[in-house]
C-alpha cells in the first residue's frame, strides 16, 4: 500500500521509584504516502504536537506552545524514522506500523511465540498473537477477513522497573486514501516561533 491514513489511541506507562506505574493517554492521527511523506498529530494530557515530512525536511509543530523546528531529513519514510528516532530521540505516532517492514522490525530477536487465540478489539474480530525477545514482551492483534490489518499493540518493557507498557489501539485504517500534496507541507501560523531541534549526542549511548 502507498498511501494510508489511520486514527490511534495510545497509552504509555511511566515507572516512579517507587514501583508505582502512571499511565498517559493520546490519539493520534495519521497520513503517510510513500516513498517519502508523512503527516502525524498527537494530541494528549502532555503533548499537542503536529509532524510534516516531505521527503526533504522534517517540521515537528508544537502547538500549544506555538513553537515549531525544522530540519533537514533523509529522502526516505524509514530513514527519517530512525533519523528522528536515533538524532532527535523523537517517535512517531503509531510508527511501529509506518515502516515498509514493520514485520521484520517486530520479529527481529524474537526467542519465542504463540497464539492466543480469537479475539474482539472494539467489536473487530482479531487474531491474538504473544511474542518474548530479550528485554520485550509484545502482543499483537490482526483483523481476521480480507484485509488482516493490526489493530492493537501491547509493548512491555521487561526489563525495567515495574515493567511498563506501551499500548496503541488502531481505531480506523483508510487504505483507498489519496493524501493532497499540501498535507505534507508546514503552513507556519503567524504566531509561531522557530526554535531548533536538540540533538543527541552518538557517544552517548
Amino acid at each position: 500500500v502507498q498511501q494510508f491514513g489511520l486514527v490511534a489511541h495510545s497509552s504509555i506507562e511511566v515507572a516512579l521509584t517507587t514501583g508505582q506505574k502512571i499511565q498517559f493517554e493520546s490519539a493520534s492521527a495519521v497520513a503517510v504516502k510513500r516513498p517519502n511523506q508523512l503527516y502525524a498529530a498527537r494530541l494528549g494530557e502532555v503533548v499537542d504536537q503536529e509532524f510534516f515530512y516531505d521527503g526533504k525536511t522534517l517540521t515537528l509543530h508544537q502547538v500549544d506552545a506555538g513553537l515549531y523546528a525544522t530540519v533537514e531529513a533523509p529522502d526516505t519514510l524509514e530513514g527519517m524514522l530512525d533519523f528522528a528516532r536515533e538524532t532527535l530521540d523523537i517517535a512517531a505516532p503509531a510508527g511501529d506500523f509506518i515502516y515498509s517492514n514493520s514485520y521484520e522490525i517486530l520479529m527481529d530477536g524474537v526467542e519465542s511465540g504463540f497464539v492466543v487465540g480469537p479475539s474482539f478489539v472494539e467489536g473487530v474480530v482479531s487474531e491474538h498473537l504473544a511474542f518474548s525477545k530479550p528485554g520485550t514482551d509484545f502482543q499483537i492483534w490482526v483483523a481476521r477477513g480480507e484485509q488482516p490489518l493490526p489493530v492493537k499493540l501491547v509493548i512491555t518493557s521487561t526489563d525495567v522497573l515495574s515493567a511498563p507498557q506501551f499500548t496503541v489501539n488502531i481505531r480506523e485504517w483508510d487504505i483507498i486514501v489519496d493524501h493532497p500534496q499540501e498535507k505534507f507541507q508546514f503552513d507556519k501560523p503567524d504566531d509561531a516561533q522557530a526554535i531548533d531541534f536538540i540533538t543527541l549526542d552518538p557517544g552517548s549511548n
